[in-house]
């Protein structure tokens, strides 16, 4: 058993800038870079291992080889979550995204509930979450044809270190101008409301899916999900804070100065994603060949591989079932 670090699948929405390439140094030809899918079994953008034993081989094929990879708490044999980078250098479309029932009955796919941390925003960037108050299908049919559903979407103005829960059936937007890391269940169901009138790099506009979105989002005024601020813990050499816990995921942001011991038990496996800086993870007992990474690198800690030691000088997030 050993740590598999990924090489990323990349996608090239129109939407996308050139931050992930040239700040994170994501060697994939495409441009506009939107996403990079650090961390994915998805058959839309499946990762590829780089290292070790399993080098050149997809993740999907490695769990399935090694189901036990997954760990105890993981029922189906299929890795439940997908961990993305996202750089908004315009605005995504507004979307919604079903629940888990909706999704398997409709499009044999996952819902997708998920969170982002924003790991950088222009000053002003803000998102779009809810709505001010309850609409109706009356009221929002009226808004895309005359042009005016704006007024009654809720935006917010988003800052680094932010954290916010994006349950399913919440109408949502990423504003331009912001980085985010989007930790979500492993679907790629969305539907789009409205996109702007934009022209895709075939000359035709996307396509909206108004009619399915209306049947799965949540209507009513919904509060602004920006995190509260969890209590951050310290330890010599690092600190540790939880973002985010439901029931597919949770998340904990941790900031290393010096080193942070941590275990991966048999119950799940664990993600590790470097958002910042440098540094090498190794098993207690020596018997793991260390694995380096820097800023970008996204690592896969197989379930039962017990106590690790993590040394550099770097931010991550740690994400597990």
């Amino acid at each position: 058993m050993e740590i598999l670090k990924l090489l990323p699948c990349g996608k090239d929405y129109l939407w996308g800038g050139t931050r992930l390439r040239d700040e994170y140094g994501k060697k994939i030809n495409l441009t506009p870079l939107a996403e990079t899918w650090e961390c994915s079994v998805h058959p839309d953008g499946p990762c590829v291992i780089a290292n070790g034993e399993f080098k050149g081989q997809t993740l999907p094929t490695v769990l399935k080889q090694h189901p036990e990879f997954l760990g105890a708490k993981v029922k189906n044999g299929e890795l439940p979550v997908l961990v993305k980078f996202i750089d908004a250098k315009k605005d995504l479309s507004v979307q919604v995204h079903p629940d888990d029932e909706y999704a398997k009955d409709h499009e044999g796919d996952n819902g997708k509930t998920e969170m982002w941390y924003v790991i950088d925003a222009d000053e002003g960037a803000s998102l779009i979450y809810g709505f001010k108050h309850t609409v109706t299908e009356e009221i929002l049919r009226h808004a895309l044809e005359t042009g005016t559903l704006d007024k009654h979407l809720q935006k917010v103005e988003v800052h680094k270190g932010d954290t916010y829960f994006v349950p399913a059936g919440t109408v949502h937007g990423i504003g331009k101008g912001i980085l985010i890391a989007e930790i979500q269940e492993s679907s790629n169901v969305t539907y789009r409301v409205y996109d702007y009138d934009r022209i895709d790099k075939n000359g035709q506009k996307r396509e909206l899916h108004f009619d399915k979105a209306i049947r799965i989002m949540n209507m009513k005024t919904q509060k602004q999900s920006e995190r509260k601020r969890c209590l951050t813990h310290y330890y010599p050499g690092c600190s540790r804070e939880v973002l985010c816990r439901c029931k597919y995921f949770e998340t904990e942001k941790i900031n290393v100065k010096t080193g942070f011991s941590f275990s991966v038990k048999d119950e799940s496996f664990q993600v590790l994603l470097c958002l910042s800086g440098n540094g090498q993870v190794e098993s207690a007992d020596g018997e793991m060949k260390p694995v380096r990474f820097v800023k970008g690198d996204c690592l896969f800690l197989p379930a039962g591989i017990g106590r690790c030691y993590l040394l550099g000088d770097t931010e991550l997030l740690k994400i597990r079932c």
